[in-house]
């Protein structure tokens, strides 16, 4: 019914100068369109993990991490954090490696000296500047992610510029992928899927969760890219999404055993472009509980997927996810529908059901989530997370993967991952 990727692995994908063109001419044309002299976009750190803020390196096909400003009759500027990008680029360089930045459109290093020179530099003392950095990005940057000390010596010192938030209108802009991009997500596909399959013919009673989890993470470097940290937690019906403790408290990684259950989510990534994997294991039998809320996981699933069509809005996709659910008597653990490449859509989701959790009422209070961005149109070329999850008691099914809206019937990358997978060990 549905097309299906073959996650084998591939050629690596490259980006050519007619996808650097693309991605300028939508920023020129948005420019135009919106009477903006220019855009500035501030990047975050390239070790920002899942859902990282990188307008930067979408701009600069380059190391995340820049302040890039992009004047709209000119080449984009790229001011660098430090030497050592500098130093990268001339090696990249000397390898005759595709850069899309000139070296004479870099500057060093970032900081609001740099910013405002190079804005007075281009002549936008007094221009109209659309800003990326200053709106919330969750779930990280609820209030965005412009340093205040930055921001505040930019205002003062550019007093007739007239800086306009442009990020969710940008980000809206650049979520339907084009023909290269979609090539990459979908070797990102591929990637998710050895990292997923290598966690599960490690898991086995006896093994140390450390090992499945560096299995994983080293089935994504060994084809040729840096994945973010995953989420794991294991235990008999661990309920947590999140990094393995022992990777943030000293204390060991605990050793499987007969009837536990790995929840993870995997966070594949090729030149920025993103896939995410929801991924339950057993270690030996499911637990009845298990099988039951799968069963409700699975029929959201494909109900999500039978929805996500181009011309719905994402609320209606997420109404039509959780139908499923309604008919259930368990519940809902998390989001179960985001975007990706960028994430600024999300199923928000009901916590009734999990303040009723044994202890809960020791935390701060829950509120109920509203869908982010519901009002959305869904185009073709845009990369949805579809991870339904559903719980009887303790007991979480966490499934899914990544699903790419085409002109008729939706690509799910990862149907590998939208089930229970049993340890090879168990």
């Amino acid at each position: 019914m549905f097309a299906v990727h073959d996650s084998s692995d591939s050629v690596v994908p490259t980006y050519s100068r007619a996808e650097r063109d693309r991605r300028w001419d939508l920023l020129r044309s948005f420019m135009h369109r919106a009477g903006l002299d220019a855009i500035l976009v501030f990047g975050e750190h390239e070790d920002a993990g899942p859902a990282p803020f990188a307008y930067d390196a979408w701009i600069t096909n380059d190391r995340p991490g820049t302040t890039v400003i992009v004047p709209r009759d000119g080449d984009p500027i790229s001011l660098l954090p430090m030497e050592m990008f500098s130093k990268d680029h001339l090696e990249s360089s000397r390898r005759g490696e595709s850069l899309w930045i000139a070296p004479e459109n870099l500057r060093t290093p970032r900081d609001s000296r740099v910013v405002i020179a190079t804005l007075r530099e281009l002549g936008l003392a007094r221009a109209a500047i659309g800003v990326i950095g200053l709106e919330p990005y969750p779930p990280w940057h609820p209030e965005g992610i412009m340093p205040f000390g930055l921001w505040s010596a930019v205002l003062a010192e550019l007093p007739d510029a007239e800086f306009t938030p442009v990020g969710m209108a940008i980000s809206r802009l650049i979520m339907p992928l084009g023909a290269e991009e979609i090539a990459v997500v979908r070797r990102s596909a591929a990637v998710g899927d050895a990292m997923a399959r290598a966690m599960v013919e490690t898991a086995a009673p006896g093994v140390s969760e450390a090992e499945v989890y560096a299995a994983g993470m080293a089935a994504g470097h060994a084809r040729g890219t840096t994945p973010a940290a995953m989420h794991f937690w294991s235990g008999p019906a661990p309920l947590a999404s999140g990094l393995p403790p022992w990777s943030y408290r000293p204390q060991a990684p605990r050793a499987l055993a007969g009837g536990d259950v790995i929840s993870a989510e995997v966070f594949a990534d090729v030149a920025g472009r993103h896939t995410q994997h929801q991924v339950t294991i057993t270690i030996g039998a499911p637990h009845e509980d298990l099988r039951r809320a799968e069963d409700v996981a699975r029929a959201a699933y494909d109900a999500g997927l039978a929805a996500l069509r181009p011309g719905r809005t994402f609320g209606d996709v997420v109404d039509d996810l959780r139908a499923p659910y309604r008919s259930a008597d368990g519940w809902e653990f998390g989001p179960a529908l985001h975007t990706l490449n960028p994430m600024i859509a999300a199923s928000g989701f009901p916590v009734e059901a999990s303040r009723r959790r044994a202890g809960a009422g020791a935390y701060p209070p829950e509120t109920d989530r509203p869908t982010m961005a519901a009002d959305m149109v869904l185009e073709p070329g845009m990369t949805f997370a579809l991870e339904p999850n559903y719980a009887y008691g303790r007991h979480l099914a966490y499934i899914g993967g990544t699903v790419v809206i085409t002109d008729d019937e939706p690509l799910a990358l990862n149907p590998y991952t939208a089930r229970i997978l049993r340890a090879a060990g168990g």
